[in-house]
């Protein structure tokens, strides 16, 4: 039975060899991995700890606020690139040094021992690195990149640093992401063979129509800057282009240079306990299919089709994504009057003795199918270890080394393999076949150009 709807349809997005030869290989260059600079301080138990906050406002508000609230650290610096943001979060830290460029703050703020990045996608990448280069502990929000060979890069560069590291992906601390791997380890469903896994973004069943704009063309005016804001430096590393309201605030994940839609946005979240859960890594081969493609932007809806190899004991995986308000199939075994929640998602497992449900990001407790099987489960005894919080593991990490749940190595695969998908989208949705140790699409050259682009001077990672 195909899971693809109707209005799903498929585009062919090509270019010359030469031109996607050329840009591997300035992406190779670019992502060279360098040796760290600097080597994380060692606090006493009674030291504060430094730290810097780049971005203040929407999640990057989000996370200094709940840092702030749960340890009293010691806040160094600020920064943001719009004035209003940089000057509203600095009334609340008033002996917070502000920038409105990340390079200054950390090549000038020597002490620091950690950042929060908080910035839109395209951004996460070359702030990151430069902070783990000069030996800081980094929070990073997700998605970890915006592409493929910068999460790679991200990932070998903290492991070579020793800093602690977390993505902000909060599900990874929730209790029902523990249930999930202990049910499945337990044998509840016996091997997992197929995961289904969605979102209704960039749409918002019920609420508002849109949570950011998708297959659009890039508007033609172009209005002034605000006053407030310094455009150039929120491009950052993305190619030049006008200011538009079209981008900014948050619409930026709608558009190619900036972000990779409700894949990249919810994929992380939804899609982390199923890798943690059943181990997976990278894919050997990824699908597509989507609606019609646009140059610039994420179609309004896509489905990708993932394969992962046999792990160990554990069997050959496929996995499926839908976004923008697709759906899977309605399993079976779901009773008479219960739907699929059709808004933020649920992952559904499918195993060879069972099927099981859970809310998105892992934050429910998992559900068999039908409600018999679910009550008649004997629950297994809670083996894993239980989070202190999400950003509380990072800070207790950044003084100890104690292990973080969604920390680069795991967040690094993750995403290489969601940022994938977005490959196999904009390539035109034909079967990619992924050499993982050489980074590189095998049976079709031109997707490889979408592994990463050239960025601007002065960005380099």
């Amino acid at each position: 039975m195909s899971t693809e709807p109707s209005f799903i349809m498929r585009r062919s997005f090509l270019a010359t060899s030469t031109k996607a030869a050329s840009a591997i290989a300035a992406a190779n260059l670019l992502l060279r991995p360098g040796r760290a600079s600097g080597a994380p301080r060692r606090l006493s138990a009674n030291e504060k700890l430094n730290i810097a906050f780049i971005g203040v406002a929407g999640r990057g508000g989000d996370n200094m606020h709940e840092i702030t609230g749960i340890e009293d650290v010691n806040v160094v610096a600020l920064c943001d690139v719009d004035e209003n943001n940089l000057n509203r979060a600095g009334t609340k830290f008033p002996a917070a040094k502000r920038y409105r460029d990340y390079r200054k703050l950390l090549e000038t703020e020597k002490s620091l021992d950690a950042v929060a990045v908080g910035i839109p996608d395209h951004n996460h990448a070359p702030a990151s690195m430069m902070a783990i280069k000069l030996g800081r502990h980094v929070y990073c929000e997700k998605p970890f990149t915006r592409t493929v060979k910068e999460a790679r890069a991200l990932t070998l560069a903290a492991r070579e640093a020793k800093v602690a590291t977390q993505m902000g992906n909060q599900g990874m601390a929730f209790e029902g992401n523990r249930f999930i791997n202990e049910w499945l380890a337990d044998g509840a469903i016996g091997p997992v063979r197929e995961v289904h896994v969605w979102s209704d973004r960039p749409t918002h069943i019920g609420k508002l129509p849109f949570w950011w704009p998708q297959g659009i063309e890039r508007p033609s005016n172009t209005p002034p800057v605000p006053a407030t804001l310094d455009w150039d430096l929120w491009l950052g590393p993305a190619p030049m282009r006008p200011y538009h309201p079209a981008y900014v605030p948050f619409k930026w994940r709608g558009w190619w240079d900036f972000g990779s839609g409700g894949l990249g946005d919810m994929g992380i979240h939804n899609l982390a306990p199923v890798f943690s859960a059943s181990k997976l890594g990278a894919p050997t081969s990824v699908q597509a299919s989507s609606t019609p493609l646009f140059p610039e932007t994420v179609p309004l809806a896509n489905v990708v089709h993932y394969e992962f190899s046999a792990r160990g004991d554990l069997p050959p995986v496929k996995l499926h994504w839908y976004d923008g308000g697709v759906m899977p199939p309605r399993p079976e075994e779901l009773e008479d009057g219960r739907e699929l929640n059709r808004e933020d998602g649920i992952i559904f497992f499918v195993g060879e003795k069972g099927k099981m449900l859970v809310g998105g990001w892992g934050g429910e407790s998992p559900r068999l199918i039908p409600e018999s099987h679910n009550k008649n489960y004997q629950r297994p005894p809670k083996t894993l270890l239980r989070s202190v919080g999400h950003h509380k593991e990072w800070l207790l990490a950044c003084r100890t080394g104690s292990p973080t749940r969604s920390n680069f190595d795991f967040a690094g695969p993750l995403t290489e393999a969601v940022l994938l998908g977005v490959v196999c989208v904009r390539n035109g949705g034909d079967t990619l076949h992924w050499d993982s140790g050489k980074l590189t699409v095998t049976n079709d050259p031109d997707a490889n150009r979408f592994l990463h682009y050239e960025y601007r001077k002065g960005w380099e990672l």
